[in-house]
């Protein structure tokens, strides 16, 4: 990412401060020694800190997608870095220094961000803007005569470049398989009849019928009948008569609620199993004015 930002910021500064000119645009410290070794005129780009732009930091997940929009990868969002630059002019005379000053004053001043087509590599494929912010007072716990003591030179002019370039992060989470079989739910009883076995019965459906539904569960057709040629029919009450009915000698339990479920769990375990081919009807209740059941 450092890189990519010194490549456009050479070519941005070549277009549009120093076209047509000799003026060479270097990366390097600017030392004593290294300005004793300068012959021509240059433009210094020196890169001297590098710090998180937290007021741009986000925060979840991003999705990605595939062909058939499902989500297929999670990554952390791209974080923003500040990289401090200190751009100096070097020549032989001071006014030509404060010329190249001002034409590159001039050109970032132009631009909020780098322009796109100056970006490249990863830099390019965030897709994001690179903001760019020129002579900005520095922060409180750094000064530009700090910077100056630190390499051993001589305070000179300069400019402070801070470009705030995204970088990812490389951090990404593969989704999990897509859903592809309705939900299953079990329902099962937990009272015991007089054999040991748990009434109401256990069910494993993939949906939930509403009333009134022709909709079936697993072990039976959309029919009512049991998938094997029996001939079981459905009342208007939800429960299951026939022949299929007689083989299992016990009624469906599809639109009863849990207390005729358990009702008739315990007169089924004191009177058998029904006959084949009648009918399972609940016994009707009187109810007094004061709604006192009497059986």
């Amino acid at each position: 990412m450092i890189h990519e930002v010194d490549v456009a910021l050479r070519s941005l500064i070549e277009r549009e401060a120093t076209a047509g000119t000799e003026v060479e645009v270097v990366f390097d410290a600017p030392t004593k020694d290294w300005a004793g070794r300068r012959n021509v005129p240059t433009i210094d780009v020196y890169l001297y800190d590098i710090r998180e732009d937290l007021r741009r930091r986000e925060r979840g997940l991003i999705n990605e997608y595939d062909d058939r929009d499902r989500v297929r990868t999670r990554h952390l969002p791209p974080r923003h870095f500040k990289l401090s630059y200190l751009v100096t002019a070097w020549t032989q005379r001071p006014e030509d220094e404060h010329r190249l000053l001002s034409a590159l004053l001039s050109c970032f001043l132009r631009h909020d961000a780098i322009p796109g087509e100056f970006l490249t590599g990863p830099l390019a494929e965030v897709g994001l803007p690179v903001p760019v912010t020129v002579a900005l007072p520095p922060p409180e716990d750094r000064s530009f005569a700090d910077v100056w003591s630190a390499l051993g030179g001589e305070l000179k002019p300069s400019l402070d470049i801070v470009v705030s370039a995204p970088t990812e992060t490389g951090q990404q989470y593969h989704a999990g398989p897509p859903v592809v079989q309705p939900p299953t739910i079990s329902l099962g009883g937990t009272e015991s009849r007089g054999d040991g076995a748990l009434w109401p019965p256990r069910e494993d459906r993939q949906h939930l019928a509403g009333p009134g539904s022709d909709a079936s569960d697993d072990s039976g057709g959309p029919d009512g009948s049991d998938g094997s040629g029996g001939s079981g029919r459905s009342t208007g009450s939800g429960r299951r008569t026939g022949s299929d009915a007689a083989g299992a000698g016990r009624a469906s339990t599809s639109g009863l609620s849990w207390q005729e479920l358990a009702g008739s769990g315990r007169r089924s375990a004191e009177s058998g199993p029904a006959p084949a081919g009648t009918e399972t009807k609940a016994k009707p209740r009187r109810r007094r004015a004061g709604g006192i059941d009497q059986k």
